[in-house]
């Protein structure tokens, strides 16, 4: 069977929503963003909230870090040898970078960090992977680094390249504090009179909602710092419509929304550590991939072309994060939403 076949298609239905008022390295401009998705009132969804940051200033959104990340383990006869290798790593940071970055003309050493148990070594690698999503790229470099450390070290023991301390799609605090892929953070001030316009509702029962339904339903969940509506929705349909490895929406919906009230309008926040996405490299071959990142600036033309997409889907998720949250504070309105948009008569 040739894998690289695409004569048989998965069709999703996708629809062009906008634009959204972004504010991204200090220029405003409107975008518009491709959702592929089954749960279709997600592009009125998207709609709406895009409709607020053309009342507005804009969704002003920040590329915080950017960093992918492979951990590696590797073994020792005792805790001693152990830490003997993990003081190793630590002490000879420039020769590993320089391992690193011949791996690669794009790949640039970020950081190692080194955790032990017992006689085992994690060792968690961060590198920045130019405008690719990085997973390859990272996990070549990694190889490269186990083989410098062995040869050090070699009383160390080859277990895995991969050790759960990345952590690929699964959720986790590491991740969170540490982020992968790209910490993005996006920002809207809402005027009160558009709250009650567009919003239907107010900045004080947003606000209020954040804290009973994302923050303490969140801790009473065990969410693993993590605290929002719905970031994996948008996620999944921005990831699918230009060519991502969709199962990194596990740890991209990670995330926290964040909202207040400000001489009477509404502070919204959305704050996101680990998006994983690129514009270049295996999924971006495909023609309606090409041309969703053209229509967005983000082909390979432009240099930051993946900053500027990630900078996209957060400005996106923003959107569609302060609707729902804007509809459920009204009584009824979600569902009366969803059966409108989505039940077709038979």
């Amino acid at each position: 069977m040739d894998f690289q076949d695409t004569s048989i298609a998965t069709k999703i239905p996708t629809k062009v929503v906008g634009s959204i008022k972004m504010v991204y390295d200090g220029i405003a401009k409107e975008v518009s963003v491709p959702l592929a998705t089954f749960e279709t009132p997600l592009w009125s969804s998207v709609k709406r909230g895009a409709l607020v940051s053309q009342k507005t200033d804009g969704v002003f959104v920040s590329i915080i870090d950017d960093g992918m990340s492979r951990s590696s383990i590797l073994e020792a006869e005792n805790l001693s040898a152990a830490l003997r290798c993990k003081g190793w790593i630590e002490s000879h940071m420039q020769e590993i970078a320089s391992v690193v970055e011949s791996t690669s003309r794009f790949a640039k050493f970020k950081e190692i960090r080194v955790e032990n148990v017992g006689s085992l070594l994690y060792i968690r690698l961060s590198v920045s992977t130019g405008n690719a999503a990085g997973h390859n790229m990272v996990t070549a470099a990694a190889d490269e680094v186990l083989k410098l450390i062995i040869s050090q070290c070699p009383y160390m023991k080859y277990v895995s390249i991969s050790g759960n301390y990345c952590v690929d799609k699964k959720v986790s605090a590491v991740n969170a504090i540490l982020g992968r892929g790209k910490r993005v953070s996006a920002e809207i001030v809402v005027p009160n009179n558009v709250c009650q316009s567009v919003l239907k509702t107010t900045p004080e029962r947003i606000v209020d909602l954040n804290i009973k339904k994302n923050l303490i339903g969140s801790v009473l969940a065990g969410g693993v710092r993590s605290a929002n509506a719905h970031y994996a929705n948008i996620l999944l349909a921005m990831y699918l419509a230009t060519g991502q490895d969709a199962a990194n929406i596990v740890e991209a919906s990670q995330g926290v929304t964040f909202a207040e009230v400000r001489n009477g309008n509404l502070y919204f926040s959305v704050n996101m550590p680990n998006i994983i996405v690129g514009t270049i490299g295996n999924g971006k071959q495909f023609d309606f991939v090409q041309q969703n990142l053209e229509m967005m600036g983000c082909d390979t033309q432009n240099p930051k072309s993946s900053e500027r997409l990630a900078a996209i889907i957060g400005a996106a998720v923003l959107c569609s994060e302060l609707s729902l949250m804007a509809a459920q504070t009204n009584q009824g309105e979600l569902m009366k939403t969803h059966i409108a948009l989505e039940r077709q008569k038979s």
